[in-house]
């Protein structure tokens, strides 16, 4: 039996690449920067599934193009990039890479946080410039104590559940805002669920969690940046547009709060005259919060894992659209 086209668009880790190549007849983008649009329509016109990247915009247009299409297999915990419902309406099946990129993405939460807090990045900025010109002093880079401080974690799902337990260990007040109820953390980290303006007034640390959808677009906004003490951090690895960044600039220029760390932004990759980029008391980075060498391994196998459960007749073990088996029931396609 022919072996089903894949079009990968990117050089996804090896671990999975090869398991990719091995069982499909698969094509992959050879560059670093993403295929344009018009390439991904170009490729998907004769390929059974897509291996694809949030930097891609798999819509209606790409479905159109592509009449074989039967999968798009998302490098990603994260799927705002896809038109799910139009993929199930036309019994396209979209699976994702959730649970492995959990820890790594709390680890990274707090990173940054206690970069910002601890004015690391201003450091390294401070000796490479040749400003440490006294060895010591009191008041030199004076930054906040992270232990016993107050952290409100916006969305305790598994990724804003990690960075709490992890809370824990700083001996700190835990608060979180989640629309459901997470009586585990209550009962395991005495952590307290309170409303959005409780959250943004009380904590020290604001640590950012929940999905991009239209309820969170802009959920960070001059509003809850007014809330905020002006000691006060936000920290945001979970998806750009959930702050105002315009809304952020002023908070941080103002004063109104004392820093940010910020691993996402509202355009990726961010413009160099982005203001942002202009202040001292915000720490950046180019959207890294599961770049490990394990976490990112394990994404391309779950990936290749996702795709041939498909191909196999059986359900993908991380299907984002349930409701497209009704669509186009599984059968064995290998």
């Amino acid at each position: 039996m022919e072996k089903p086209k894949v079009y990968v668009t990117r050089e996804i880790p090896e671990r999975g690449l090869k398991i990719i190549r091995e069982r499909f007849d698969a094509e992959v983008w050879p560059e670093y920067a993403p295929p344009p649009k018009q390439v991904i329509i170009e490729k998907a016109r004769n390929v059974d599934a897509l291996v694809s990247l949030l930097s891609d915009k798999i819509d209606a247009e790409v479905f159109d193009a592509a009449p074989k299409l039967k999968i798009v297999s998302q490098l990603a915990v994260g799927f705002d990039n896809i038109d799910v419902q139009e993929a199930t309406k036309r019994g396209i099946y979209v699976t994702n890479t959730p649970g492995v990129l959990t820890e790594t993405t709390a680890d990274f939460a707090w990173a940054l946080l206690m970069a910002v807090a601890r004015r690391v990045v201003e450091a390294d900025k401070y000796i490479r410039s040749g400003k440490w010109k006294v060895g010591w002093h009191p008041s030199m880079l004076l930054g906040r104590d992270v232990h016993d401080a107050t952290i409100g974690i916006v969305g305790a799902g598994r990724i804003g559940s990690a960075v709490a337990r992890r809370a824990k260990g700083f001996n700190m007040r835990i608060l979180f805002y989640d629309v459901v109820p997470r009586p585990e953390l209550e009962r395991e980290l005495g952590a307290k669920r309170v409303d959005l303006e409780t959250l943004f007034r009380e904590a020290d640390f604001v640590s950012v969690h929940v999905p991009l959808m239209k309820a969170t677009y802009h959920l960070v906004d001059e509003e809850k940046l007014r809330l905020m003490k002006k000691t006060a951090y936000l920290i945001n690895n979970s998806r750009g547009p959930v702050v105002d960044e315009k809304a952020l600039y002023k908070a941080l220029k103002e004063g109104w709060i004392a820093g940010a760390a910020l691993d996402v932004f509202e355009q990726e990759p961010t413009p160099v005259d982005n203001p942002l980029l202009t202040l001292d008391n915000v720490v950046v980075a180019p959207h890294i919060s599961s770049a490990s060498y394990e976490t990112r391994s394990k994404m391309a196998e779950m990936v290749a894992e996702n795709l041939i459960a498909f191909f196999e007749g059986r359900k993908p073990p991380n299907l984002v659209n349930p409701e497209v088996v009704n669509v186009r029931p599984l059968s064995k396609q290998f």
